[in-house]
């Protein structure tokens, strides 16, 4: 499949929206089915979890715990190729390296004015629910990169969700990753059963206050609608990714990276954004041979992917290509320019950016650091990606002094008695009475 190359100021508005737009979820052909379901795991707790699980995952739990034993755990661990043990160990060192930094400090305050002191203290939520997907693979990644955020930030409870396969193993990788991360209360749950036994806890699985974690479009609309009950965390949505790229990049290279976060699902998106049309020809050849020697499923992905939202757009310069962009805000972009931090400056939406031909995307989604759990479909022109800062919240904390009562007396007594509230005013005018 090779990518189609549209220069970007011939294209209609309505083709411009489309590859803006990309593959939105819509969850309304989906609400009703999952509001069912939602309402019998309220209702039936684990009974109805139990009959979802045989029903969509293929696995009859009945006599079997729905949480992973500290036995199966063990097992993993155990079975679990050497290689792909010490590969997990190296990103969890550096994934926690990272967002260690991102630990707030404990109160700390300001003086506003003399004899007023303002601040902030910093608390972890109570308890996190992760939800790591099954359906087309298996994510320890993803795991890590919701645990170890939640662990340095001090949650007291963090469990995970996790569809198991057809014998009622959840992946093996998994368990490692959890067992790294210092979490033990696994269950062997998906979709959005999974959801709302988070939400409103079963008798197995007691609710928390927020959860975070990308799945299916099922998923997602039990998270939407569950949204105002708990935390339901970033918006997550279909994987895409741009590459904006000047005529000093490698094709080949550029087109191995374009490849990366389309291989997720034909509902991806991939877009290379570029000044030069030597680049998009070049970039387009390569990936036409590279999608040739793919495996199923990932051929099949790819090649849906450019047959829909993927694209390479020619523009007349590298600022335009910016504005696409900043407009787009891509869930991952990749710099590869003659001066990619110059190019950085231009932008302003980006969930991660990576910068130079060193950094392919597979490298963030696994192990340099930066969280990979990044928002999608345009979100990220609000949301940041999955950080320690998820996981904690602010109480404002505020001290006067005598002083400083005096100081701010007169203009609390004024903005009250302007706004009508007259109780808002007597704390202050009748403070000093004495009242037997």
């Amino acid at each position: 499949m090779k990518p189609v190359i549209v220069p970007w100021s011939k294209l209609p508005k309505e083709k411009k929206q489309y590859y803006l737009n990309r593959s939105e979820i819509d969850i309304s052909r989906v609400s009703e089915s999952v509001s069912g379901i939602i309402n019998a795991v309220r209702t039936e707790g684990d009974a109805a979890l139990r009959k979802f699980t045989k029903e969509f995952d293929g696995f009859d739990s009945a006599g079997i715990s729905l949480k992973v034993s500290r036995e199966e755990i063990d097992e993993a661990e155990n079975n679990l190729d050497s290689t792909v043990k010490k590969a997990l160990e190296y990103a969890i060192e550096n994934i926690t390296l990272f967002h260690e930094s991102q630990k707030p400090l404990s109160i700390h305050f300001k003086e506003i004015k003399p004899g007023i002191l303002a601040g902030e203290k910093p608390t972890p939520i109570e308890s996190a629910g992760l939800y790591v997907p099954r359906g087309r693979g298996s994510f320890p990644s993803m795991l890590y990169m919701l645990a170890i955020p939640a662990k340095v930030a001090g949650v007291e409870r963090v469990c995970v969700v996790t569809p198991p396969d057809k014998e009622g193993k959840v992946d093996p990788g998994c368990l490692y990753a959890a067992k790294l991360c210092g979490v033990d209360e696994i269950y062997r749950a998906g979709g959005a059963q999974a959801i709302a036994a988070l939400a409103y806890g079963t008798e197995s699985i007691d609710p928390v206050v927020k959860i975070t974690g990308p799945g299916s479009m099922y998923v997602t609309a039990a998270k939407r609608l569950l949204y105002g009950m708990v935390d339901v965390g970033l918006p997550a949505g279909p994987s895409e990714s741009m590459v904006l790229a000047d005529g000093s990049a490698d094709p080949w290279k550029v087109a191995l990276d374009l490849l990366v976060e389309s291989e997720h699902g034909s509902d991806s998106s991939a877009i290379l954004v570029t000044d030069s049309l030597s680049l998009a020809e070049k970039t387009a050849e390569h990936v036409e041979n590279l999608v040739e020697n793919l495996p199923e499923p990932r051929k099949t992905f790819v090649t849906d992917v450019f047959s829909g939202y993927g694209v390479i757009l020619l523009v007349d310069s590298m600022g335009k290509g910016a504005d696409i962009v900043n407009t787009f805000a891509p869930e991952h972009l990749q710099i590869q320019t003659k001066e990619p931090f110059t190019t950085l400056s231009l932008i302003k939406n980006a969930g991660e950016i990576l910068l130079g031909d060193n950094l392919p995307f597979s490298a963030a989604n696994y192990v340099t650091g930066a969280n990979a759990v990044l928002p999608t479909g345009g979100t990220a022109k609000t949301f940041s990606a999955v950080s320690v800062r998820d996981f904690i919240k602010y109480s404002s904390v505020i001290y006067a002094t005598e002083s400083g009562y005096n100081n701010f007396r007169d203009h609390v007594i004024t903005l009250a008695d302007y706004e009508g509230f007259v109780t808002h005013g007597n704390a202050l005018k009748l403070r000093e009475k004495t009242v037997d």
